[in-house]
């Protein structure tokens, strides 16, 4: 029975001496098509421009390598796939719970996380919670749930309709813009905040021509000078 004994299998490239063909289907440093060569003519290449050979479709017939610097690009690579992770928008769902009968300073607070949540780009979860009586009158969450979406109606929109659970009266809001989008305004503002604390002031950096430079000292010289008098 066969049995592997041997460590993970490399998810690397060959390249170089590793590659074990006879011929390759060869592609230059700038994308060019060269053709079917041998294996040792495809090496002879990549020491002539000094780069590396690299295997780049190995199930193909003959497999295809390109002759490129693999330490370049390993970096690029890494750099584009931690780009990517940071840019990358995981959906969140926030939570809020209200009573019925809230009143108006708890209901502005309460409010004031929705909206919070709604610019970050996520998705929030209304739950109103009754208790005793009150799950006679559902129509008093209903009310609320329609005022809090018409309140924030400029930031968000009903995903999900309220609906009863039980004891609670459960609604979705959806925010209008993508989670990407709020994350870049968020660094945009946070540089924004940056430069300010910083006393960065644009107008400093404006470079004035010669020509506006030469009328502004000549104007200068011509303005008459304060004229002191002493007690």
């Amino acid at each position: 029975m066969w049995c592997y004994r041997g460590g993970s299998i490399s998810a690397e490239p060959r390249i170089n001496d590793r590659i074990r063909v006879p011929e390759v289907r060869l592609v230059g440093p700038s994308g060019e098509q060269v053709g079917i060569v041998p294996l040792a003519k495809a090496l002879e290449l990549a020491q002539e421009y000094d780069l590396d050979l690299v295997e780049v479709a190995a199930t193909a017939r003959p497999p295809v390598c390109k002759l490129m610097d693999y330490g370049k690009f390993k970096y690029e690579s890494a750099m584009k796939a931690r780009e990517a992770r940071k840019n990358q928008a995981h959906t969140v769902i926030k939570e809020m719970k209200l009573r019925p009968k809230i009143d108006p300073h708890d209901y502005d607070t309460k409010k004031g996380h929705v909206v919070r949540f709604l610019k970050q780009g996520d998705k929030v979860k209304i739950t109103i919670m009754f208790r005793g009586r009150e799950q006679s009158r559902p129509e008093l969450g209903f009310r609320l749930l329609q005022r809090l979406a018409s309140d924030v109606e400029e930031l968000g929109f009903i995903e999900s309709n309220p609906k009863q659970d039980g004891r609670n009266m459960i609604m979705v809001l959806g925010p209008h813009k993508k989670k990407t989008e709020a994350m870049a305004e968020a660094r945009e503002a946070q540089a924004a905040r940056k430069a300010e604390r910083q006393g960065y002031a644009p107008d400093d950096h404006v470079d004035e021509s010669p020509d506006a430079a030469k009328a502004r000292a000549d104007a200068d010289a011509e303005a008459p000078a304060e004229s002191s008098s002493e007690a």
